[in-house]
């Protein structure tokens, strides 16, 4: 669409750029009404006559330059466009991952909750543990089987999210590890690069075409004339039996632009305005993806930390702690709602951390969006 728009401005830059059309002129004057013809009075003419208008001051110039900078609008706003777009592909496609990921590792602690579910049967028939461990083993692996439905919906919903964008290619199967993205910028650099945001280009585009709006008001304001040459013919013959002459007539006409206060000066005065106006969205548009990039750039570093603290301390500390209650739990001197809480808590470590590492690729994709990562 953008990129349609653009086309069809520039071809209205050409159009904008060109002379209006020469206009034709042809008529008859002096025919005498009551009596006579053509060749009766001498000022009987067949005429014949172009006439060719300029427009004020350098208005075909600068209207070339504001359709121009139109059309780089629409461009610009193409390649905001084709970023948003690759964004949304990206947060898509990590939804799905996540999703098949989470699906993964839930599947690989499903044979652990039924040995588990197995063992504590085992030592209730020979009358070493109580039958509510039975109970509670079973009720946790119960509860893992409605997880994996739940997650599998999810995982089928993220699916037919991506086909939105990506269309049949969304039933390929998904990688099994996370882009290689490489790290965001510094800050203070990538606040620096926002100019250069296709959307706050686009923004620059537009206050450029209403700067030519304003110098175009400004030479509107001057008069545009034409210039009409004339051909009469003539019939008949002078007092002395010559033929009579044909005339050939030149003549300029100019604007007499006397009533512009309620016409040129109020367009300018709009022109000013709609100038004003987009300087102001461009600054706004600015604050607001800076303000963008620097929240983005915060909720990436927090989850940074968040994936190391689980990575180097929680995951470590919730193995051990499963552990630690299995073994106090076989040995008699532990209960098994201990085991049941450690297990369940390692499970929901390791899922955390696969949350932790698919938002902060998600934070990649919007930090991309704003050009802060390099390529």
């Amino acid at each position: 669409e953008f990129l349609a728009r653009a086309e069809a401005l520039e071809e209205r830059a050409v159009a904008a750029g060109q002379l209006p059309d020469p206009e034709l002129r042809v008529g008859l004057a002096n025919f005498p009404i009551e009596s006579g013809g053509f060749s009766t009075e001498a000022m009987t003419q067949g005429q014949l006559g172009i006439r060719q208008s300029f427009p004020p001051g350098k208005t075909r110039v600068l209207s070339t330059q504001q359709f121009q900078s139109l059309s780089t609008e629409m461009n610009r706003n193409a390649d905001a466009r084709s970023r948003d777009v690759l964004t949304s592909v990206r947060i898509a496609w990590l939804d799905a991952y996540y999703w098949g990921h989470a699906h993964r590792i839930v599947s690989e602690s499903r044979p652990y909750f039924e040995d588990l579910a197995t063992v504590t049967r085992s030592l209730f028939a020979v009358g070493r543990k109580d039958q509510q461990d039975v109970i509670r083993a079973e009720l946790e692996l119960s509860r893992l089987e409605d997880r994996l439905i739940n997650i599998e919906r999810q995982r089928r919903a993220a699916r037919a999210a991506l086909s939105q964008w990506v269309g049949r290619e969304s039933s390929r199967p998904i990688a099994q590890k996370m882009p290689a993205w490489g790290q965001p910028l510094d800050l203070q650099a990538m606040t620096d690069e926002l100019s250069r945001h296709p959307a706050v280009l686009a923004a620059d585009a537009r206050v450029d075409a209403r700067d030519a709006g304003v110098r175009l008001a400004e030479e509107r304001s001057k008069p545009g004339w034409a210039v009409d040459l004339g051909y009469g013919v003539r019939d008949g013959f002078s007092p002395d039996g010559s033929p009579r002459s044909d005339f050939v007539s030149l003549s300029v006409t100019v604007d007499l632009p006397f009533f512009q206060k309620n016409r040129q000066d109020r367009s300018f005065a709009a022109a000013l305005s709609e100038r004003r106006a987009a300087t102001e969205s461009r600054e706004a548009l600015l604050r607001r993806l800076s303000s963008q990039l620097e929240a983005e750039f915060a909720r990436w570093q927090e989850l940074s930390r968040r994936i190391e603290l689980y990575e180097q301390r929680l995951l470590i500390q919730a193995e051990d702690q499963s552990r630690a209650a299995l073994a106090a739990y076989r040995s008699e001197t532990g209960d098994f709602a201990d085991v049941m809480r450690g297990v369940i808590d390692e499970l929901n470590a390791r899922l955390d951390v696969a949350r932790l590492q698919t938002e902060q690729a998600r934070s990649y994709a919007v930090i991309d969006n704003l050009g802060g990562l390099t390529r």
